[in-house]
């Protein structure tokens, strides 16, 4: 059985908690799939086959979008809102199902109001000023692949996984590659907006 090269020096980046970061790489794949005409179902499985977290949420919305991420046995971990009339495509997520702002705990918003590439940056709740990203999103000219840097280091890779047909069956699936320390659950909902602003589903 494969064995992870575990680096206990690695310092931790639990920006959603603790119990989703691991001094060692970390291999994921998410499936995202439409069911029936509106209903978007979503699973993050480990390199065993393991469901980690899920997510789900209405495909179309008359206001503002909002994605759930749960346990694997339903108990909400985040909520992600769409913010209304925002000319970046600004995302806030809370902790579980909450809008509070006490439960604030990131922004993820286009780069900038006009793009020539696919880019997001992540604000910490903390980052009071907001003038500079604490995480920067730099992502593919063709496809919905994208790397996820925190300053000048990568921190995770997501690489979309392309099957002929399976697109106008309203389902994708990506790779995802979140290294030593850093927090998979955060990872996933950057993945998670990033589809949103810039998927073509």
């Amino acid at each position: 059985m494969f064995k992870p090269e575990i680096n206990f020096e690695v310092p931790l980046l639990p920006i959603v908690g603790d119990g989703f970061c691991f001094p060692y790489l970390v291999n994921l794949t998410v499936k995202k799939k439409i069911l029936g005409l509106s209903q978007l179902n979503i699973d993050v499985l480990d390199d065993t086959g393991i469901s980690l977290l899920q997510g789900d949420g209405k495909v179309w919305h008359l206001r503002k979008k909002k994605r759930i991420i749960a346990h694997p046995d339903g108990l909400p971990l985040l909520t992600l809102r769409e913010k209304t009339l925002s000319w970046r495509n600004t995302w806030k997520v809370y902790r579980a199902e909450s809008s509070d702002i006490n439960d604030l705990l990131y922004t993820i918003k286009r780069s900038s109001t006009f793009q020539m590439k696919m880019q997001l940056d992540v604000f910490l709740a903390s980052n009071i000023n907001g003038e500079i990203c604490d995480f920067h999103v730099k992502g593919s000219f063709t496809n919905q692949s994208f790397k996820v840097y925190k300053g000048d280091t990568l921190i995770a890779e997501v690489k979309e996984r392309f099957k002929l047909g399976s697109f106008f069956k309203g389902r994708e699936n990506f790779e995802v590659r979140v290294y030593p320390g850093v927090d998979y659950a955060f990872i996933v909902s950057i993945l998670i907006v990033y589809n949103e602003i810039y998927g073509e589903s």
